[in-house]
């Protein structure tokens, strides 16, 4: 995708990544980890996103001592829109590759995907 589109979001390219990933692993520790990035940089870019008002830290009930991340509704917004712009840029690199070889990427990440 290209950076502008994420940029009139508000985004950089990483802050999307984590975006997305925070449903998931509202944890930053678990962002990190999921998205194979270091602490510290996380880190950084939760800050950015709490600045930019896209996430929020609220206190662990299960554990006062931790802070999970939540979307705002900004953030919820941000990320689905980046997502479609990403779906569209794929769709239109897609558009270039013949149905056949479609069908054949298509068996071939299945296949990496499937359980050794």
């Amino acid at each position: 995708m290209q950076r502008h589109k994420l940029a009139e979001l508000g985004l950089e390219t990483k802050e999307f990544f984590v975006l997305a990933e925070v449903e998931a692993s509202p944890y930053p520790a678990e962002i990190a980890t999921a998205l194979l990035l270091p602490k510290a940089s996380v880190t950084v870019y939760v800050r950015n996103l709490v600045a930019k008002g896209f996430i929020r830290r609220e206190i662990d009930e299960a554990d006062l001592r931790r802070h999970r991340l939540v979307l705002t509704t900004e953030g919820t917004k941000a990320r689905d829109r980046a997502r479609a712009a990403l779906a569209a840029e794929y769709d239109r690199r897609l558009a270039r590759v013949t149905p056949q070889d479609r069908t054949e990427l298509q068996r071939i990440l299945q296949e990496l995907l499937s359980p050794a």
